[in-house]
């Protein structure tokens, strides 16, 4: 089967999506796109391969709509990963932080450069589309009064200087990243120990905790819970789930089920049950 090499991203070359790509897929050949929903449909239309969203931001929390993306499109995530998320102030070559006045980045990001700023009341915010997109910007505009908080694959990319490193607020910063492919070509990896499911319930008092006794069942540990809204039929929800499992149906590990057991243990509960895929438990440790 072909490698994935044409990733598709959110956001421009050198953004922290576009990082994390290269740590799954180490020669990727980026395929930038402006938003969300282009990603999945340069992947779902073939001009990518696979692609890499964030999911999770241990700080920010969800994207929540790469969930509502996944549902609603024929893919399976293959890998996940965790990523460091370190803010550099960066400008162009020659500049220094005496000079800068302005700072562009994501709203995230300046969010979690707050103290940092606090600390130089001389350089105004604004918030950007993305961070490698702001560092795009003020390389081509060439202004030595301007700067942008970004990686340091956006400095490199861009021919620009870190002019202070690590500026984030609190160093616990990771985003975890999904790869995923179009389902007829993804791949499971045979060590898999965690699944992705989405679930809607039958609106009926006590759906939610059935599901999930019977999930406590099996004595499967849940690693995370989403909701999200039904579009057009309000005050209904889908939920997502992650789960760990064993490495494979046949031998589960101790404490906890199967994919299997775990999406038949669902069935009787649900309306609806979508595995979203099956991959190997990212690791902080390997963040580094």
């Amino acid at each position: 089967m072909k490698i994935a090499n044409r990733i598709a991203i959110q956001g421009e070359p050198g953004s922290f999506s576009h990082e994390a790509a290269l740590k799954l897929v180490a020669q990727a050949e980026i395929v930038p796109c402006s938003l969300s929903a282009e990603v999945f449909s340069a992947l779902a239309g073939g001009a990518a391969d696979a692609a890499v969203i964030p999911i999770e931001n241990s700080l920010a929390g969800s994207v929540v709509e790469h969930f509502d993306l996944l549902l609603a499109h024929d893919v399976t995530v293959e890998q996940e990963t965790l990523l460091r998320i370190r803010h550099n102030l960066i400008a162009v070559a020659g500049a220094t932080t005496a000079e800068i006045d302005r700072v562009f980045s994501h709203p995230v990001a300046l969010a979690q450069c707050r103290r940092f700023l606090a600390r130089h009341p001389r350089m105004e915010a604004f918030a950007a589309y993305d961070t490698a997109g702001s560092v795009k910007q003020l390389v081509e505009l060439r202004d030595r009064r301007a700067a942008a908080i970004a990686s340091e694959q956006a400095a490199r990319t861009y021919g620009a200087e870190i002019l202070e490193a690590g500026i984030e607020d609190n160093p616990e910063n990771y985003t975890r990243f999904f790869l995923v492919r179009r389902s007829a070509e993804a791949r499971t990896d045979p060590e898999a120990n965690k699944i992705s499911i989405a679930f809607s319930l039958e609106h009926r008092p006590g759906s939610l905790v059935g599901a999930l006794s019977a999930l406590s069942a099996l004595g499967t540990n849940l690693t995370k819970i989403e909701s999200r809204p039904v579009h057009g039929k309000p005050w209904e929800y889908v939920f997502y789930v992650d789960c760990q499992i064993g490495s494979s149906d046949e031998g589960a590990r101790a404490g906890a089920g199967s994919a299997s057991q775990i999406i038949d243990a669902l069935r009787p509960h649900c309306g609806m049950v979508k595995e979203l895929g099956r991959y190997r438990e990212a690791r902080s440790i390997e963040a580094g």
